[in-house]
């Protein structure tokens, strides 16, 4: 049996098929740049009844279009793409409804749960058939492939069977790939050959799925030649090989990015087709017929009817069983109509005022389900001479929409809703007990209009009913395409007029039936179930929402039932009906005389009506009463195809060229058969003789006329059209009173037209097509591309296993000065990642070789999730709104940018470097200075402080334990703020005294050997330090490493490196170093012996070594550098003086002076200011463990606010912590008796570009506390010199400067205002800007590398690079021309100098110093310097989530790592934002985004981001991410 129907299902599709071999196979038989119409026999001839099943005789549009889709993609050779990578806790799906609702036809329509007699019905009952032979159907697909773009037939009918073979054919691609080439190519650049390549676009590839489990890993260099074996890489380099096929050109001359803006100046391509027929001629309405009785207005015909025949039956309401409740009369509605308009002016009054006056709007607010109790309110509102706004329900106060339409009734003015009671009941309603104020809306008075509450109007009063005057009759609301609600105002007369077109147009005749199937508040359920029905007193039965989503056969049953002879229905109603109609068999449409498909002007309605008509044509439905129309809010009816009694041309179809119409061009493809779009024609124009014209204009720009063979804008002049868009004079200018021109530049007529929004073309025998609408239309490197077409493709491949057929968004989002499209689709529960995603990658490539365009995004979301419209159908708008704010939630997500962004500025080519001499004459002849600044002169400054005459800081110790003994140095805080330890100048000493001693006699050292110091924050690190100099060895500090991350931190203690001797400690962590998980993690055999300085015996005197020269090595300094280096440098004696001196002057210290510092002790400035500073210059230091603060945020600011503190010095961290744990609590810090007034300098101690954002918060927030704006600054200093810039007690303030970003990943420094800031230069320190390559001085404001010379530079690196030139390069070179006698440390960070308008002490302009970044940090992308910093503030903006982000590069690909601080769901909602602002702000691609934990990204002691450390973590796989996106 089964075998049976397929062989029938063959025969029947063969001979479908053969009107199309021919003609794909003869080309020559078509016409060239004609639109081909395959017309139908006038229904009338003989020979026509031989052949009714053939009149539609091209059936089964979307089976036809899935097999061009698939032959599309069978063209492209297998490819593999890198899957994403997921955590298993995103994979688990949101729970959805039990019975997930069936596939509809129509895009934009939801399905609704489909349920019939207790079960599911089969969407695919054929599935389970033996697959036809491959390759025979295969052949027949590329034979017969005229397609079209329509979308719909599922396979419950015979069709069903293709998806069958084509997932056959499916599985049989799968297998085939290309091999994988091992060298990344350049994917950032447009390389050489690629400028020349075909015009055509590439070859796409298909997809081969990697699975989840996917373990077959390459081992793979790093660029730093690093091998690395993981997963990670492997699928990295599956990403470089899809990135190789060559990308589209670029545009020619797109940007010209120099000197000059940015210029977006888009080249046509010549080759594109362009309109070669006439000058169209504005087409005509067939003249009104005249008729004695046609009433003055619709309210005299509700009279009429009302008092003539009151009891003929007006409206019939069907419940949810689809049983009749409730027939109005006409009788009943003109009595219950004038109860209302009586009750709504006399009964309705505030303080003795009546409520409502005349020309006053109301909002009706009634469910689908109650057409009579809405019918009765429209119709008493235009007897009291209200104006009804009739709106949608608002079921919660979120719901997609609700906002604008609250924005319109607030513009409308509406103060009163009208609505039932059980809708009044079913509102939300507040704790009083009213109705809630939704968001967004006005205040609203609630009447409900069901019998009690209206008063019978006495016998004296009667409602006035004139003649259609002017006035506005009611307001139509209407969604655009941003998403905003606008009304459309209908005047009298045009309700009036419009309903004589439809009557004369669809034949109505007094006493006829109409199924109603539509919404009646608004659009054709209006039009033809509410007005034009009274007009002609016809008999409308409505079929609701509720009702269809039950039973999709039901206004089927009521058409056969009531012999309706007219249905009014969508697309989406005849292919729900397909999924049931095999439970039916009595049932009969031969009644039916117009089947109106009111959205026909949709390219994919044509697919059902053809396959509507397949199947219902053996029930009685003639093949001429389905009617196509074309309508929209602003024109009303524009056109529709007449019943076949009329005498009209037969109906007509066009089969045109997809890329002709991105062009707006009509042509026939001859060619290429796969991207065709088939479209009906919705008839001729509405009647209305002279008085109705309807022309075609371009869409963009002045509304000159199209050409016959060009695609526009439809406009109709006429009176029976929309008036106005109300309370927006600006917008209706544009939209109602257009006045097209002619090529010369006349207008066609004196009359305004009205622009309908439907695109399209008038045909042979005056027959309009529509291709598509306004709202749909997406502009993407100047081609137009229709969202329904792209919709159509994409359900084209096998959408049935993946996801749901109507819920697909397609729309279009402005990046990069061009339009990017977006798909968004509903996935379903039961699909499996790896199918989903293949399912993602071929719609990808189908839409690219159809359309000739790329996806930007495509994302899957949980069923169920996407807002919907309030009668089923996707809410694009709101779709949109929040994959832009980053609120879809995703569960699948594909970018491919790299395919669609092809109008990137051309890659920088470095030009030949300009020689030195021309360098100085350049910058005498632009009269700029060059760029050299010094701090002051540290000889006069000199006071006469006994610490100035010690070179050795263990002298000055001394000396001060002598003059001073008591006098308190240090004192260290705890987490609850109270003093954990002190030292005062003898203190500190005789522990530094027993140090020394147990150094030279338990550890045997010798003077000159190695020391580490292992201690947490506090005194002991000090005193120990000091016991080293006592003992003549060379400490260095050295962090503890963490108990509970051992294996990490252990490693990284320089102990090795630093070639101690001994490790000094305490017993603590003398223990943890002998512990398993320490034995585990490093060679422990191989350390130092290990001595702990708890209980230290007292000493008898000792005699302190005396270096022979102050050039000997004081201490070593080593520090992890933001590459992830560990780098030691070498301190003389000397330099540390120096170093103390310099900040002494600085910060004005003396001993009378208290500094907070809250600092890690263990390297660069922290280390100085901690253990050198006040040994050197008496000030008393409260020093602040910043570990501390992780159990008491507080405790820093507490501690500056209790000793009063002027200068206090912190980290980024520090800094990070106070500004987000505090942020919120200054009122309680307050009420603490915190105060911030005594700060004088608040320094940030770092070795980056200065974090403005963050100390400008930081300021904010505190500001409330008495902290002065003028107080937080930044310090700079680098691993050659610590402290280059300290803000002084005295001096100019720090100064911001904002740079343009182009021109500095350029090289060049534009000042845009007046994002770097900067600090006084030290004293005794030069700097001088250089170019990085020809080491010349450069001009002030040039960007080169800052570099210094001053008496405490360090002198070295200590065994870290090992190479001398490297070593003399770093810490003694010399400029190439100018000052060439000067030596000078290179500190590896840019920056320029700039002469500001400020003045320093000694009354010169102050020079200021601003860095820019670190060098080796920069990354080279596209020939252009990109700092990380940029572009992790810019991502860190795009979306609220985002707590963190680190930028690297691999192979040239740009690796983003976001730390996601919400909840997981929102991790994928972070990649298309993570790319959209890149690109935007840096015109870059980014490659990767990976989305993390908080915490992951690692950083240094000062708050740094180690990113070299990441990018490691990375490729080795040992981030545990959320989500790897891999962008195409």
């Amino acid at each position: 049996y089964l075998m049976a129907i397929w062989k029938g299902y063959e025969k029947k599709r063969a001979k479908l098929l053969a009107p199309y071999i021919p003609q794909i196979q003869e080309p020559s038989l078509q016409k060239e740049n004609r639109i081909q119409m395959s017309q139908a026999a006038p229904p009338g001839s003989k020979h026509n009844k031989s052949r009714a099943t053939n009149t539609r005789d091209e059936r089964f549009r979307s089976d036809l279009h899935t097999e061009a889709v698939h032959a599309a993609l069978a063209k492209y050779k297998e490819r593999k793409m890198p899957m994403p990578s997921k955590r298993r806790s995103v994979l688990v799906q949101s729970s959805v409804e039990a019975c997930t609702p069936p596939d509809t036809s129509s895009p934009s329509e939801d399905e609704g749960s489909l349920r019939r007699a207790g079960r599911m019905v089969s969407s695919t009952p054929y599935q389970n058939h033996p697959a036809p032979n491959v390759e025979h159907w295969f052949n027949r697909v590329i034979q017969g492939s005229s397609t079209s773009s329509s979308a719909s037939s599922t396979s419950s009918h015979p069709g069903g069977s293709v998806h069958a073979a084509t997932a056959v054919l499916a599985d049989l691609m799968a297998y085939t790939q290309i091999d994988n080439h091992s060298a990344p190519p350049d994917v950032t650049g447009l390389l050489e050959h690629s400028l020349h390549a075909d015009r055509d676009r590439p070859p796409v590839a298909s997809v081969k799925v990697v699975p989840r489990g996917y373990n077959h890993s390459s081992v793979m260099e790093t660029a730093d030649g690093v091998p690395v074996n993981s997963r990670v890489s492997s699928k990295i380099q599956q990403l470089l090989n899809t990135l190789k096929r060559p990308k589209r050109p670029s545009l020619r001359e797109f940007f010209i990015d120099d000197f000059e803006e940015l210029v977006d100046v888009q080249q046509p391509d010549p080759n594109q087709p362009k309109a070669e027929g006439n000058q169209m001629s504005p087409l005509a309405g067939e003249p009104l017929g005249v008729v004695t009785n046609w009433p003055p207005s619709l309210l005299a015909s509700l009279q009429r009817w009302g008092i003539t025949q009151p009891r003929s039956p007006c409206l019939t309401a069907l419940d949810n069983a689809g049983k009749p409740v409730y027939t109005l009369t006409y009788g009943k509605l003109w009595t219950r109509s004038q109860k209302l308009a009586f009750t709504l002016l006399n009964k309705l009054s505030t303080r003795n005022e009546p409520l409502l006056l005349p020309g006053d709007r109301v909002a009706l607010v009634f469910p689908n389900s109650d057409p009579v109790m809405f019918m009765v309110a429209f119709y008493g509102c235009l007897l009291a001479e209200l104006i009804p706004v009739p709106i949608e329900v608002p079921l919660t106060r979120k719901d997609a929409g609700s906002q604008q339409i609250g924005f319109l009734l607030g513009s409308c003015g509406v103060t009163l809703a009208l609505t039932t009671d059980a809708c009044q009941k079913g509102l939300p309603k507040a704790q009083t007990g009213e109705v809630v104020t939704f968001k967004g809306w006005p205040r609203l008075l609630w009447f409900v209009t069901d019998g009690k509450h209206v008063v019978k109007p006495p016998k004296d009063w009667h409602p006035t009913i004139r003649e259609a005057n002017n006035e506005i009759a009611y307001i139509e609301y209407k969604t655009s395409k941003e998403g905003s609600t606008m009304g459309i105002t209908v005047s009298h007369p045009a309700m009036l007029a419009h309903c004589h077109a439809l009557t004369q147009a669809c034949g109505y005749t007094e006493a006829e039936t109409i199924c109603n199937v539509l919404d009646f508040k608004r659009d054709a359920g209006l039009w033809h179930g509410v007005l034009t029905s009274v007009m002609t007193r016809m008999h409308v039965i409505s079929i609701p929402y509720s009702l269809m989503k039950v039973n999709p056969l039901s206004w089927i049953q009521k058409v056969h039932t009531y012999k309706a002879r007219v249905a009014v229905v969508k697309s989406r109603d005849m292919h729900w009906s397909l999924l049931a109609q095999r439970d039916q068999r009595d049932i009969s449409l031969s009644s039916l005389r117009m089947l109106i498909v009111t959205d026909g002007a949709n390219p994919w309605s044509i697919s059902s009506c053809d396959a509507f008509l397949n199947v219902f044509q053996a029930r009685g439905l003639r093949p001429e009463v389905i009617c196509p129309c074309a309508s929209s809010a602003e024109g009303m009816t524009v056109a529709i195809r007449r019943p076949p009694e009329s005498g009209v041309p037969p109906p007509g179809k066009a089969v045109l060229s997809m890329s002709g119409l991105s062009h707006s061009v009509i042509r026939v493809d001859t060619e290429e058969k796969l991207s065709v779009l088939t479209v009906q024609d919705v008839g001729q124009v509405m009647p209305g003789g002279m008085s109705t014209l309807v022309c075609v204009v371009r869409v963009e720009g002045t509304p000159y006329l199209c050409q016959t063979d060009e695609v526009g804008e439809i406009c109709v002049s006429s009176g029976s059209t929309g008036v106005a868009y109300y309370g927006l004079p600006g917008m209706t200018k544009n939209t109602f009173q257009t006045i097209p021109v002619r090529a010369s530049g006349g207008p066609i007529s004196g009359r305004p037209f009205t622009r309908t929004s439907l695109l399209g073309f008038v045909g042979p025998d005056n027959l309009v097509f529509i291709v598509g609408r306004m709202d749909g239309l997406m502009t993407v490197c100047g081609r137009r591309h229709n969202a329904d077409d792209v919709v159509a493709t994409a359900l084209a491949v096998e959408p049935m296993k993946f996801v749901y057929r109507g819920r697909i968004a397609v729309f279009s989002v402005s990046v990069l000065h061009d339009e990017r499209i977006v798909v968004v689709a509903e996935q379903r529960p039961d699909a499996s990642e790896e199918g989903s995603f293949q399912w993602m990658s071929r719609v990808l490539q189908a839409i690219d070789s159809i359309h000739q365009v790329g996806v930007y995004c495509l994302a899957l979301v949980p069923a169920n999730t996407m807002p919907k419209a309030p009668l089923g159908g996707i809410h694009i708008a709101e779709t949109k709104q929040r994959f832009l704010e980053g609120a879809l939630h995703p569960c699948n997500v594909l970018m491919c940018p790299h395919s669609c962004v092809t109008n990137l500025p051309k890659p920088r080519q470095k030009q030949p470097e300009v020689g030195p001499a021309s360098m100085i004459v350049g910058n005498l002849v632009a009269g700029k200075r060059i760029a050299q600044a010094c701090g002051r002169d540290v000889a006069q400054l000199e006071d006469n402080d006994q610490a100035r005459k010690f070179l050795y800081m263990q002298d000055v110790l001394q000396w001060r334990a002598q003059a001073t003994p008591d006098h308190p140095l240090f004192l260290v805080l705890n987490a609850k703020g109270t003093v954990s330890s002190t030292a005062s100048c003898l203190q500190l000493q005789k522990r530094a005294e027993r140090v020394a001693m147990a150094l030279i006699e338990k550890g045997r050292l010798n003077p000159g050997d190695h020391v580490a110091l292992v201690y947490p924050p506090g005194i002991d690190l000090i005193a120990t330090f000091y016991g080293c100099l006592y003992a003549g060895c060379v400490p260095v500090t050295v962090r503890p490493p963490h108990p509970q991350n051992l294996a990490t931190t252990l490693p990284t203690c320089p102990i090795s490196n630093s070639k101690s001797v001994c490790i000094l400690t305490t017993q603590a962590i003398m223990k943890l170093l002998k512990s398993k998980e320490a034995v585990a993690a490093v060679d422990v055999k191989s350390w130092p012996m290990v001595l702990d300085t708890d209980d230290l015996p007292r000493t008898k005197r000792l005699q302190i070594y005396k270096p022979p020269t102050p050039e000997m090595l004081a201490y070593l300094d080593f520090s992890v550098s933001t590459m992830g280096i560990l780098a030691g440098v070498k301190m003389s004696h000397a330099a540390t003086s120096a170093l103390c001196r310099s900040i002494k002057l600085q910060c004005e210290l003396y001993p009378s002076r208290q500094i907070a510092i809250c600092l890690d002790p263990y390297c660069g400035l922290g280390f100085a200011l901690w253990c050198l500073s006040s040994v050197y210059s008496g000030h008393q230091s409260i020093l602040v463990p910043p570990l501390e603060l992780d159990s008491n945020v507080s405790l820093w600011l507490s501690a500056v606010s209790q000793y009063k503190v002027r200068i206090t010095f912190c980290s980024y961290s520090v800094m990070e912590m106070c500004t987000k744990g505090l942020g919120t609590q200054t009122e309680t810090l307050r009420l603490r008796n915190i105060n911030l007034s005594c700060v004088r300098t608040c320094m940030v101690v770092a070795e980056e570009r200065p974090r403005i954002t963050l100390t400008q918060s930081f300021s904010k927030i505190f500001k409330d506390l008495g902290l002065s704006p003028r107080a937080v600054s930044t310090t700079f200093g680098c691993r050659v010199n610590m402290a280059v810039c300290l803000q002084g007690t005295s001096g100019p303030d720090p100064t911001t400067v904002y740079l343009d970003m182009r021109a500095l990943r350029h090289e060049r420094v534009t000042v845009v205002t007046m994002c770097s800031v900067t600090n006084q230069i030290l004293p005794g320190v030069k700097v001088v800007i250089a170019n990085t390559e020809t080491k010349g001085p450069l001009g002030d404001s040039h960007l080169g590398e800052v570099w210094v010379s001053s008496p405490h530079n360090a002198t070295g690196y200590y065994t870290v690079y090992g190479e001398d030139a490297l070593h003399a390069d770093h810490f003694n070179t010399k400029l190439s021309f100018g000052d060439t006698q000067t030596v000078w440390a290179r500190t590896g960070y840019l920056g320029f100098l700039r002469r500001t308008e400020l003045t320093d002490a000694s009354g010169e302009r102050h020079d200021a110093l601003y860095v820019v970044g670190s060098l080796d940090e920069t990354l080279e992308l596209r020939g252009m310097r990109y700092h990380p910093i940029d572009i992790e503030t810019s991502v860190i903006r795009s979306h609220k989530s985002i707590a963190e982000c680190a930028v690297f590069t691999w192979t040239n690909l740009l690796v983003v790592v976001v730390e996601l601080s919400g909840s997981e769901q929102e991790a994928l909602d972070l990649v298309p934002l993570v790319t959209n602002v890149v690109l935007e702000d840096h015109y870059l691609i980014v490659g990767v985004v990976v989305v993390v934990d908080p915490g992951v990204i690692p950083i240094n002691s000062r708050g740094e981001k180690q990113r070299m450390h990441l990018r490691d973590g990375f490729l080795a796989d040992q981030l545990d991410p959320i989500y790897v996106a891999y962008n195409m």
